[in-house]
């Protein structure tokens, strides 16, 4: 059953040259698959055939973004899906066989550098992947999903963001003297377009080689453009709305955008996109009622806070946090929660109170148990000072009377001790 995507690259392919802005993982199915049994250390309970490496790279950056310590399991498992070449396929069911390199993927391979760059200590995979992204780079600087076919604008935005989070520039990381940002141009709507289609992205160019605006296409090429990588920090915001692409009268109508104005233009496209949809992007389905389109919605949050305007994605922050236990089931689907803690903590909002839902306790419940995390520290601080009713613990007026009565020197000593000990609880990076 198809649902918001992570297919093969030609099921895709056509959907997204349909419309659609389905996006690229598959949600978790609420039990494991009856033929494919969920791996230890992966996050998630549903089949990980099409989206294994997304979902758990999605979780692992989610978790660095929260100073959370992931089990050694879950990162072991990230890497031991990793191919002899440097990419990753969507899900390797037997890691002691050979990859066949047709089904690796740039898209699982681009979110898995980027984890395992936020997570650190992992320098040896991230170049690996690094040089399987360059390896596998369009002669037009962009690339596609699976290796050999035409790239497409989601796929060539990914690969763009795993270079910056690998501190590989992708202006120089080209093909035949085009670069990733290059190949990010052919995708983008310029002054030939509509102007309430300026800005944005298309997956793929139709047959005739014509360009469609699509909502997932946009978002996630678009913090590529923006020189983003996940997770995304709010660092550079501004409160002027983003300026629409500028088309002179007598410019040339087919040129494309340029490099200085693709982040901005693609902003604008996003902006006008949330507000015309009651701050939030919609799928479109052939032949199907259109519908919201959470994981689009998402990824325009986090490229508008990196292209500095967290301003403009507040209502599509608040749409989110209202409507998010709808895409995530309650915390059961991995990726989609993932995602939100993404969201939260780039609009500088609490992932453990998004919408009243506990997202950073749904996310370590899908997965093996944290070797260290926020929830464990604040617990602890908290059940030391405070009695069930919010005041002072009895316990602790207590134990300070008698500190205070044994001399000043056992008190310094067993401050140090609990100090200590307080810093041993908190979560490291």
């Amino acid at each position: 059953m198809l649902t918001a995507a992570r297919t093969g690259a030609a099921v895709l392919s056509a959907l997204l040259l349909a419309g659609t802005a389905a996006a690229p993982a598959l949600a978790d199915s609420p039990s494991p698959s009856a033929t494919v049994a969920v791996p230890s250390g992966l996050y998630g309970q549903g089949d990980p055939t099409y989206d294994g490496v997304w979902r758990q790279s999605l979780a692992l950056a989610a978790l660095s973004a929260v100073k959370a310590v992931p089990a050694d399991s879950a990162v072991g498992w990230l890497t031991g899906q990793q191919c002899a070449d440097g990419g990753w396929p969507s899900f390797r069911a037997d890691t002691a066989a050979a990859c066949d390199a047709a089904t690796e993927d740039s898209n699982a391979t681009a979110v898995a550098v980027q984890a395992l760059a936020a997570l650190g200590g992992h320098q040896d995979a991230v170049d690996k992947g690094v040089q399987w992204l360059k390896a596998n780079q369009n002669a037009d600087g962009s690339w596609a999903y699976n290796p050999g076919n035409p790239g497409d604008a989601n796929s060539t935005g990914l690969a763009v963001t795993a270079l910056i989070a690998a501190k590989a520039d992708p202006a120089t990381v080209a093909r035949s003297g085009r670069s990733g940002y290059d190949g990010l141009a052919l995708f983008q709507l310029g002054c030939a377009a509509p102007a309430d289609q300026r800005g944005a992205f298309a997956y793929q160019p139709d047959p005739a080689g014509a360009l469609a605006a699509n909502a997932l296409a946009s978002a996630q090429a678009a913090l590529g453009a923006a020189g983003g990588r996940l997770p995304v920090t709010n660092t550079n915001t501004v409160d002027a709305a983003p300026k629409a692409l500028a088309c002179p009268a007598g410019a040339a109508a087919a040129q494309p955008v340029p490099r200085a104005d693709s982040a901005e233009a693609a902003a604008a496209y996003l902006t006008d996109r949330l507000a015309a949809g009651e701050q939030h992007l919609m799928l479109t389905l052939p032949g199907a009622t259109p519908t919201p389109d959470w994981t689009a919605t998402a990824w325009a949050v986090l490229s508008l806070v990196q292209s500095g305007h967290a301003k403009q994605a507040t209502g599509a922050v608040d749409w989110l946090a209202a409507q998010g236990s709808t895409w995530t089931k309650g915390g059961t689907d991995a990726s989609a929660t993932a995602t939100l803690v993404l969201v939260a903590k780039a609009a500088q909002r609490d992932p453990s109170n998004f919408g009243g839902t506990d997202l950073v306790q749904q996310l370590t419940a899908a997965g093996p148990a944290l070797k260290s995390g926020p929830s464990s520290a604040t617990a602890a601080a908290t059940a030391a000072k405070k009695d069930d009713k919010g005041g002072v613990s009895t316990l602790w007026v207590i134990g300070v009377g008698l500190l205070i009565g044994v001399g000043g020197g056992l008190l310094l000593s067993l401050q140090r001790r609990r100090g200590a000990q307080g810093s041993a609880g908190k979560p490291g990076k």
